[in-house]
């Protein structure tokens, strides 16, 4: 039997402690990667409390992996031992189903969650798919790039999705750990961009990101004046906001991209979007080949998620400090330490 060593949750609320797993022998398709550096998301949060219903304990969380392939099933394809790979959110699917062979993948109603029935990056090693371990580009920065496995191609995905134009108008709302990385790929895709910040403190943080204007989130009239001036507004944010203001800055054909986990219903006035012709979406992460696609444009620009870095020892300070609200922006965990 092979063993993972890694900090485990055992229930909800409980912190995680240093456990070793038995997960048998590598199967023909998967590859084992040895884990440099893992980032903490907020999902790993919700999975660990089972805010979303769908934990399965013990588990050890973590999907931000940045690693070496150590081993390789006799079916695995274009991967090599020591070659760096990331691994996100997803960990395998079908590759059978409609979804699989048109290229979306991470559409697949077979999808397998990294920290979904299985043992995440929070430890020496993680197992997944061939085509889910994502070679790594020349030029990328090791330490900071996990969260671009998860958040970097969330709020990516729908300037691939709907075909963005360098020319657009697009708004980001929050500007944490999602949103930094949305105003920072934006502004590099060639958008204007307006951040919307419920802090204003934050306003010069996201101007160096790359925004060309900050707005206040929470200011009926700072959004009024920007009415019908948007052609993509992404939602990062996990909280309930004013809706039909956010709706109301799009021009026509406008879309509201959902990113952020908002558990509450959101109205959606039907004349509001009738009238002008304008689109509320969501999408989840992407495919492999939205990933790499999102790997490579991050190492032309050098775009670097903002990270504060923990030893992947103190993983349970590293949880309370994201819990609290205090990173800034994207936590990374350093394996060996």
């Amino acid at each position: 039997m092979s063993k993972i060593h890694g900090w485990a949750a055992s229930a909800p609320g409980k912190p995680l402690a240093r456990q070793a797993f038995d997960v048998g022998g590598l199967g023909a398709e998967e590859v084992e990667v040895a884990v440099d550096y893992c980032g903490i998301c907020h999902s790993d949060l919700s999975m660990i409390h089972n805010e979303w219903g769908a934990s399965r304990y013990p588990f050890i969380p973590g999907h931000e992996i940045v690693g070496r392939v150590t081993a390789a099933g006799s079916l695995a394809r274009g991967l090599r031992v020591g070659q760096r790979v990331g691994i996100g959110w997803t960990a395998g699917s079908c590759m059978h189903c409609r979804p699989c062979l048109s290229g979306d993948q991470n559409l697949c109603g077979e999808l397998v969650a990294t920290i979904g029935g299985r043992h995440g990056g929070f430890a020496d090693t993680v197992r997944a798919h061939w085509a889910w371990a994502i070679p790594l580009p020349e030029g990328i920065d090791l330490a900071s790039a996990g969260p671009l496995l998860c958040g970097g191609i969330t709020v990516l995905k729908p300037f691939l999705e709907y075909d963005i134009k360098p020319t657009a108008r697009v708004g980001v709302v929050g500007i944490g750990g999602l949103g930094h990385m949305a105003v920072k790929f934006a502004a590099a895709w060639g958008c204007e961009v307006t951040a919307f910040t419920s802090t204003m403190a934050k306003a010069d943080e996201a101007r160096g990101f790359g925004a060309h204007r900050v707005v206040a989130s929470r200011d009926g009239d700072a959004i009024a004046a920007i009415a019908g001036s948007l052609d993509l507004l992404l939602v990062t944010v996990n909280v309930p906001m004013d809706w039909s203001a956010l709706l109301g800055t799009l021009a026509p054909k406008g879309r509201m991209h959902v990113v952020g986990a908002v558990l509450e219903p959101i109205p959606v006035p039907a004349f509001s979007l009738i009238g002008k012709q304008r689109e509320v979406s969501g999408s989840p992460t992407g495919s492999p080949v939205d990933i790499a696609r999102m790997l490579d444009f991050a190492a032309r620009h050098d775009i670097r998620p903002q990270v504060e870095m923990f030893p992947m020892s103190k993983v349970n300070e590293a949880l309370a400090h994201l819990e609290a609200g205090k990173a800034r922006y994207r936590i990374v965990l350093e394996a060996g330490s």
